[in-house]
């Protein structure tokens, strides 16, 4: 029923105030009502001084504005990081399913809350505040009904779609934590966070339908359960026809809702219970399950979501992640609903059934702000500009990438092509850990400077340092080294679920009284940040550390690349040399040893001979997840020739570009 054919505001007057100040002189109270009540505040550069120098009053003044409260907080933050202790508005009781559904029901009932974006283009289903309210509170209703208590987790698989949200939703309104996992995680990998959850409901669909390709979601999930003996019951929704074998565990979930009552009375949760697991890849190759809370977090998406993509009252956004990360959760769910906003859920991929599938979808739906992935980005610059030419995307305003550095030439080509060159483009800096995004070059001043391929600016009450390998703090700009966050904020997460010691130590311990984020940064001559990478993807190259994005982003500028990856492989003079495998964009008549040559030269010139690749191989694809993100672990393996620690490859979005590149490895050697 609900996913097959789903049937002014809050913010208004703040938007509409937002818009005028534009175009004339800044007014601080239009742009942030809160900071009215900021002494000495008159200009962003003010309010982002004071929301790090007064952090208690700033935060307090937003949450008590933003959000709506049963019970007020007596306490703003206790939060210690060299302990790992990070308590935020203690005291205040509240219901995040009431502060992303209820109150613009009250307000605006039949406006267009979710776009579902279905696989099948032109398809899409629009869903009101309304209609979600009443979703959300049938299965509400149902969880209680069939046993899910306050405090326990519920497993959901399922693709993009409305169910999918008002299950997350359903689990927040009855005081449930919610474990979203990634619709194409393998049984094992589901299994492994089932259990590692402690899980006794899942939430799944009979099949998803992603590309034009039917997937079994039900069958992974009944192969998932059967190593997994918390699991009392499996809800199953119906995104296709097609039925199922259902077993005395399964409940058909759509049938069930039709029989529970349109209200159900939210749980009063306390601001630092569980709302969400959410687990990540870790050094050690076990998932993390990182644990975010109610107030915090929902605070942190809301206000970052309206003022990093200039979100106003009426817009349509669209961010293309999968539920199952932490940006669909931010920029596709909380963050958007918080706001009154209106989102698009994207079901499909960027080149089903054309390479124009985004921006018809732009045309289609009206999309005002695009948020979406490099590694897509690089994807559809291959195919050319007369995919975007073809369709009107002049309603865009903002566009956003996320996920890893953007290359500069996919940059300037979002910007210049997809954006016309009118549309700034905020490269978003973020991690699960951070709940949302912590640098990017808005909010700033409407006509403030942005630089292909930095993500520049902290948003406000961040405080991004760069150490030394002492941990000594590197005060002066045109320097890098390891980036940490020098003080604590509302979004962050608490700790790794059942595994506080492993929070501490991986994020707490390494730079004491910093939070430590894993990746490397350069902080520029202006003091703008751009992320070179992961520190664990540095290349020691005769004593010099490289960046991989750094040489990605020098190869993937060549007119020919479509794509690269980088790693080190250890080399018995240099310790660790340069491996690059890049993509080539379609109909390059270029001999390969020619581009060899000229890409070890443009690297050479454009950083410095050490940094030359030794090695090169071009290849037809990348192992990638599918959200995108680009397996370097499997190609340091194939590099390595250890094939037999590929690991399990299930997650790949294509396994066999695992053994296209094996193939080819064995003629370049």
């Amino acid at each position: 029923m609900w996913l097959r054919c789903t049937s002014k505001c809050v913010f208004a007057s703040l938007s509409r105030s937002y818009n005028n100040v534009l175009s004339r002189s800044f007014n601080i109270a239009a742009f942030m009502p809160e900071a009215a009540g900021f002494e000495g505040v008159s200009d962003r550069a003010a309010l982002q001084e004071f929301s790090l120098s007064n952090s208690d009053h700033f935060w307090a003044a937003v949450a008590r504005h933003r959000l709506t409260w049963i019970s007020p907080f007596h306490t703003v933050q206790d939060c210690d990081l060299s302990r790992g202790r990070i308590k935020w508005f203690e005291g205040g009781k509240l219901n995040v399913s009431v502060n992303c559904l209820d109150r613009h029901v009250h307000t605006c009932p039949e406006k267009v809350a979710l776009i579902w974006e279905r696989d099948e283009p032109g398809s899409e289903v629009k869903v009101t505040y309304r209609s979600l309210l009443d979703m959300t509170c049938r299965l509400g209703n149902l969880l209680r009904r069939r046993g899910v208590k306050k405090g326990d987790c519920v497993t959901i698989y399922m693709p993009p779609c409305p169910l999918a949200v008002a299950s997350m939703l359903a689990c927040a309104r009855i005081g449930a934590a919610h474990n979203v996992v990634f619709a194409g995680f393998s049984a094992e990998a589901l299994a492994e966070r089932i259990r590692d959850a402690q899980s006794s409901t899942v939430i799944t669909v009979n099949q998803g339908v992603r590309g034009g390709r039917v997937i079994e979601l039900k069958k992974t999930v009944d192969t998932a359960v059967e190593g997994c003996p918390s699991v009392k019951q499996v809800f199953v929704a119906m995104r296709t026809e097609n039925p199922v074998v259902m077993t005395d565990r399964d409940v058909s979930m759509e049938e069930e809702m039709k029989l529970e009552d349109a209200v159900c009375e939210p749980a009063a949760m306390d601001s630092e219970d569980v709302l969400f697991l959410l687990y990540t890849s870790g050094s050690t190759g076990k998932p993390k399950g990182l644990v975010h809370t109610q107030a915090g977090y929902l605070l942190y998406a809301l206000l970052t979501h309206r003022y990093v993509f200039s979100y106003h009252d009426g817009d349509v956004f669209g961010c293309v992640a999968d539920i199952g990360w932490i940006t669909g959760h931010s920029y596709s769910v909380y963050g958007p609903l918080a706001n009154g906003g209106t989102t698009v859920l994207f079901e499909s991929t960027p080149v089903y059934p054309n390479p124009g599938r985004y921006w018809e979808m732009v045309q289609r739906l009206r999309i005002n702000q695009f948020y979406g992935a490099p590694t897509a980005i690089r994807l559809l610059l291959k195919y050319g500009d007369h995919w975007v030419h073809k369709y009107d995307c002049s309603t865009l305003k903002t566009l956003g990438s996320v996920g890893e550095p953007i290359n500069t030439e996919a940059w300037e080509w979002y910007h210049r092509v997809v954006g016309d060159g009118r549309c700034p483009v905020v490269d978003t800096w973020w991690q699960t850990e951070t709940g949302g995004i912590c640098i990017a070059p808005r909010p700033s001043d409407p006509d403030a400077e942005i630089v292909p391929g930095m993500a520049m600016r902290p948003f406000f009450g961040m405080k991004p340092v760069l150490v030394d390998g002492e941990g000594k703090l590197l005060t002066s700009n045109n320097t890098s080294g390891p980036l940490c966050l020098a003080q604590p904020w509302p979004g962050m997460a608490r700790t790794i679920h059942n595994n506080h010691q492993r929070f501490i130590e991986t994020y707490c311990q390494p730079y004491p009284g910093y939070f430590f984020t894993g990746d490397g940064a350069h902080r520029s001559e202006e003091g703008y940040y751009q992320i070179t990478g992961r520190l664990d993807d540095v290349i020691n190259v005769s004593g010099h550390r490289l960046g991989t994005a750094e040489i990605e982003d020098v190869v993937n500028h060549c007119p020919a690349v479509a794509e690269s990856a980088v790693i080190g492989y250890s080399h018995d003079v240099k310790g660790q040399a340069v491996y690059a495998f890049v993509v080539l964009k379609k109909e390059v008549g270029v001999p390969e040893e020619d581009l060899s040559q000229l890409l070890k030269d443009m690297v050479s010139k454009s950083i410095a001979k050490y940094a030359c690749p030794d090695q090169i191989q071009f290849v037809q694809r990348l192992p990638k997840t599918r959200s995108g993100k680009i397996m370097r672990r499997v190609l340091r393996k194939v590099v390595e020739q250890d094939l037999g620690g590929l690991g399990d490859l299930s997650t790949l979005d294509d396994p066999a570009a695992v053994q296209e590149i094996c193939c080819k490895k064995q003629f370049y050697s």
